[in-house]
């Protein structure tokens, strides 16, 4: 029941209820800590208790967007990514991007899952060399990131899902490559991205990456280091390992990633795949324009600091 303190006359007699102010006053915002450390313990019980969820290969959305924040300081901040031919990366179904490989530690790789992340809306899903998911730990984040194994049935099967697929033809021989041979590009292996393409009928997108080759300027190896630790090479650089762990902070080049017009696959059926000479000059031709928009990056780019 009213009492009359809680009420008074207004000019024509009639009760006026007045509005308390503290019944309207709004919740404080939260700062951006406070935001960040309630989205931080949210994860940890998601992650604690398994409220998540992952594809077949392992692949892992919410783990994805946790970590992209730290990538896109890399890539937005350190090597200031500039990228072009968006319109040629198809906005739904499956696509190859064939990229060029390089900068002795395979973070290309990171920084263009980032690009296409971000800019394009789409998860890019790499393929990555069976040496990744023999180390334990770095094989389960792999995973989680959205990588598989570099073979035709995981491959063929993300195709057909309608996934966009980026593989690295050049293997370890691009990205451990000698310095002096920067920007030159390796072989191809023996096609089989052509093979994989011509079965899922979808489209080759190539793409070249200019910028990884001088954050770790590989000027020697230890050879007899690497055949210890089972590595393919254990590489010497102006930074490391002369300044230990420092030397692994990436130099701060400047990066331009570029994606090319789809290669034409008309008039190829996909039995087209077990032919090896159609194979063979499909390879040489997506190797020839990737090797060519390099040397056009390159003149573009100018010094790779500044």
């Amino acid at each position: 029941m009213m009492n009359a303190r809680d009420s008074y006359p207004d000019h024509a007699g009639a009760q006026v209820i007045p509005i308390r102010p503290e019944a309207h006053e709004q919740p404080p915002e939260r700062s951006p800590v406070e935001h960040a450390l309630a989205s931080g313990l949210s994860f940890l019980r998601r992650r604690l208790s398994g409220e998540y969820e992952v594809d077949e290969f392992g692949f892992d959305p919410e783990f994805v967007e946790a970590v992209m924040p730290v990538a896109r300081l890399f890539y937005e901040k350190w090597f200031r990514v500039e990228l072009r031919g968006l319109e040629n990366l198809p906005a739904d179904g499956g696509a190859l991007v064939v990229a060029n490989h390089s900068g002795t530690l395979p973070i290309d790789g990171l920084m263009l899952q980032v690009g296409v992340h971000d800019h394009a809306q789409r998860n890019l899903r790499l393929l990555g060399a069976d040496l990744v998911y023999q180390v334990p730990l770095l094989g389960h984040l792999s995973r989680k990131a959205g990588h598989t194994l570099a073979c035709q049935a995981d491959a063929d099967r993300l195709l057909t899902k309608g996934e966009l697929v980026g593989v690295f033809p050049e293997g370890f021989k691009g990205v451990g490559k000698p310095f002096a041979d920067r920007y030159k590009l390796q072989r191809f292996g023996r096609g089989g991205f052509v093979a994989t393409a011509l079965r899922a009928d979808v489209p080759i997108i190539p793409c070249a990456i200019v910028g990884a080759e001088e954050i770790y300027p590989k000027i020697g190896e230890l050879g007899a280091l690497a055949r210890l630790l089972g590595l393919p090479y254990f590489p010497v650089t102006p930074t490391f390992p002369l300044f230990g762990l420092l030397g692994l902070i990436p130099l701060p080049s400047k990066w331009i990633i570029q994606f090319g017009e789809p290669v034409s696959l008309e008039g190829l059926e996909p039995g087209a795949a077990d032919d090896p000479m159609t194979v063979f000059n499909l390879t040489d031709h997506v190797r020839e324009v990737i090797q060519q928009m390099l040397y056009d990056l390159l003149l573009r780019r100018g010094p790779a600091f500044f």
